[in-house]
C-alpha cells in the first residue's frame, strides 16, 4: 500500500489530527511523509511524530530537540547537508538535504500523549515495510527506540525474541541488511542521562563505517 499524507485508517489518530487543526490552524497536522531519496542505502526509523516538531513542521525529526541531536549527528558523519533542521523563521530547512539516508516513522500519525496503540502500529506497518523493501541488499538501519525495533522486525516479518533492543546492538538481518540499535534521541532520554550526545554520535559513526560512507 503506497504511503498517503490523507491516510485515516486510524480513527483515533485521524481523528486526533483533526482536532490538532483546529486549534493550530498553521501546523502541518496530516500523517508524515518520509524525509530523504526512496532507497538510500541507511535508513533511520522513529516511533512517530513530535506534536510541536514533524506534526508541526511536517517533516521527520524537525522542530523539536530530538531532530537537534538526529540533523547534527547525521551531518556530522557526512550524510546531511547542515546540522540546522530548522530555518530562520523556524519552518523545516528547504536548504537541508541528505546523503545516502533516509528518515521515517514507525507510526505516521502525531499519537496522543505520544503513545501509540499496538493496533495503530501494526496498521501504519505496512508502510514502514514498503520502505524496507526499497532498500538495497547492503543497507543499514537504525531503529531508534524499542517500538521502532519490534517493528522493523514486524516489517519483516521476523522474532521479536531472536533479536532483543539494547543501545549500540548491531543485528545481522536477512537479505544483508544489518539492523543497529540506540536510545531514541528525545530530550527526556538525554536530559535524564539515558542518551548522552557522544552516546549517540557513536551509533551513527559505527553506521558510517559500516557503510564505508
Amino acid at each position: 500500500m503506497k504511503f498517503s499524507t490523507e491516510c485515516r485508517q486510524c480513527p483515533r489518530l485521524s481523528g486526533f489530527l483533526d482536532e490538532v487543526r483546529i486549534q493550530r490552524h498553521d501546523y502541518h497536522a496530516l500523517p508524515v511523509s518520509s524525509f530523504g531519496s526512496e532507497g538510500s542505502r541507511f535508513l533511520i526509523v522513529g516511533l512517530a511524530p513530535g506534536m510541536h516538531g514533524a506534526n508541526r513542521t511536517g517533516r521527520p525529526f524537525t522542530g523539536d530537540y530530538a531532530g537537534n541531536l538526529l540533523y547534527g549527528s547525521l551531518h556530522k558523519y557526512g550524510f546531511a547537508s547542515s546540522a540546522e533542521p530548522l530555518d530562520v523563521q523556524g519552518n523545516a530547512n528547504s536548504a537541508l538535504s541528505l546523503q545516502g539516508c533516509r528518515i521515517t516513522n514507525a507510526v505516521r500519525c502525531l499519537p496522543p500523549q505520544n503513545k501509540p496503540k499496538p493496533a495503530e502500529i501494526r496498521t501504519c506497518n505496512v508502510y514502514l515495510a514498503e520502505e524496507l523493501a526499497l532498500l538495497p541488499s547492503d543497507a543499514a538501519v537504525i531503529a531508534l527506540g524499542t517500538i521502532a525495533h519490534q517493528s522493523v522486525l514486524m516489517a519483516l516479518q521476523l522474532r521479536k525474541s531472536d533479536f532483543a533492543f539494547a543501545h549500540g546492538a548491531r543485528h545481522e538481518l536477512p537479505g544483508n541488511l544489518v539492523l543497529f540499535d540506540s536510545y531514541h534521541c528525545s530530550r527526556y532520554n538525554t536530559q535524564t542521562k539515558r542518551l548522552t550526545a557522544a552516546m549517540f554520535e557513536a551509533v551513527i559513526g559505527d553506521i558510517a563505517k559500516h557503510l564505508g560512507h
